[in-house]
């Protein structure tokens, strides 16, 4: 097969009755475009007959389109099975997407004619949720806050459509849940982000697998990343900003203590205030201490393993 210019990735755990209907679909959205493409599906430990189903679906591939299966070992989650697909991906371009028929395939062409306009990465916004009203208003209300506390240009952090330049993911890992703060992790690299609205459906076979506790593990992922970029590689910032405050307040209630002592005739041994400012100089040193460590951690990290602070986008010889 020639060089690969598109690669689909669909995770799947369970999802044996959407399969084939997407695996159609995709593959008349695809024939609509000239480029080369490969699906790649991942099996993410399902339990019920998908991977027979798939199975099937691989062997009867058009020649056009190279279509294979991926399968892990258990179910690890939908970000390790996104990471595996990534890792198989050979196209210079990634597109994301649900196996759940949620996500409609078309969109898919809409965002290729986007990207081309020199954007790194464009994400769905299902602007027209198609859940039931408290699932709706829970990741509305979720990515709302989001993007308000950290002034992010995004609706829609949790549709799974997402299209991507290969380049763009170079020397990126994903941990946890971060495959639905991707275009977060992307945009706070420097990527040029563009995000369109895009049809939501119905879903008409098999259970969700996402239940509200998702949302909580959005938002503790975006603090993670958030703190991880802007002081991933300055930890001492942190900590040591924590400790001084902390050591401040403890003098400032030392020095109440003394004014009680000295001039009200409050003992020492009567005053909680004493106890508190003690705790907080206590509570101080060990930050400061903590940001020391966590600086030499880091320097370790990044001489050892011959890392730079910095990523290069592009060198121009002039």
């Amino acid at each position: 097969m020639k060089n690969v210019d598109l690669s689909i990735i669909v995770p799947f755990y369970n999802e044996k009755d959407n399969l084939p209907k997407l695996h159609q679909e995709l593959l008349s959205t695809l024939a609509q475009t000239k480029l080369n493409c490969e699906v790649i599906y991942v099996n993410d430990g399902s339990l019920d007959q998908s991977e027979n189903v798939l199975a099937g679906i691989v062997n009867k591939a058009n020649e056009k389109i190279l279509t294979r299966l991926v399968s892990l070992r258990r179910n690890f989650g939908q970000t390790a099975a996104t990471s595996a697909g990534i890792d198989q991906a050979k196209g210079e371009f990634i597109c994301l997407i649900d196996a759940d028929l949620q996500n409609d395939p078309n969109d898919i062409l809409l965002m290729l004619q986007k990207i081309n306009d020199g954007f790194d990465i464009v994400i769905g916004w299902r602007k027209e949720r198609r859940d039931n009203l408290l699932r709706s208003f829970l990741s509305k209300s979720a990515n709302y806050l989001i993007q308000k506390i950290f002034n992010i240009p995004f609706h829609d952090l949790g549709c799974s459509l997402k299209l991507i330049r290969k380049d763009a993911l170079s020397g990126l890992r994903l941990y946890g849940e971060s495959h639905r703060i991707l275009p977060l992790i992307l945009y706070w690299r420097g990527a040029k982000t563009l995000e369109i609205v895009v049809n939501h459906r119905n879903r008409l076979a098999g259970k969700s697998k996402y239940g509200y506790s998702r949302i909580i593990k959005l938002i503790i992922d975006v603090i993670t990343v958030k703190f991880l970029n802007s002081y991933g590689t300055k930890p001492a910032y942190v900590f040591g900003t924590i400790g001084i405050l902390s050591n401040i307040l403890g003098v400032i209630l030392l020095a109440v203590v003394g004014y009680d002592k000295f001039v009200q005739g409050v003992y020492v041994h009567r005053n909680p205030l004493f106890l508190i400012a003690s705790f907080l100089m206590l509570l101080g040193i060990q930050f400061l201490l903590m940001g020391l460590i966590a600086e030499l951690l880091i320097r370790t990290y990044f001489e050892t393993r011959n890392k730079t602070i910095y990523e290069i986008k592009k060198v121009n010889n002039f």
